[in-house]
């Protein structure tokens, strides 16, 4: 009876620690759509036109950007990690 005791609260915390989990990543999500349009915004007050365009030039350019970003997001991400994980 104690085992079956111990192994239902195992499946609780389990069941909690998913739970946190999900949400958290839910309102990471949430927060990724807002920062997108700041993000946006910013783009558009810099003159930088990201909307997609039916020509080959356009899509280079789109290309080259996504990139770009996305290695400097990686630098970023990677810095920041470091940073967090000082003790």
């Amino acid at each position: 009876m104690g085992e079956d005791e111990e192994e239902r609260k195992l499946t609780v915390r389990e069941v909690r620690v998913t739970i946190a989990a999900s949400l958290a990543a839910a309102f990471g999500f949430v927060i990724a759509l807002v920062w997108k349009e700041v993000v946006m915004s910013g783009f558009a007050l810099a003159g930088i036109d990201l909307a997609a365009t039916p020509d080959l030039a356009g899509w280079i350019y789109f290309m080259v950007t996504a990139l770009i970003l996305t290695f400097v997001m990686i630098i970023l991400i990677i810095l920041i990690s470091r940073w967090g994980g000082k003790e």
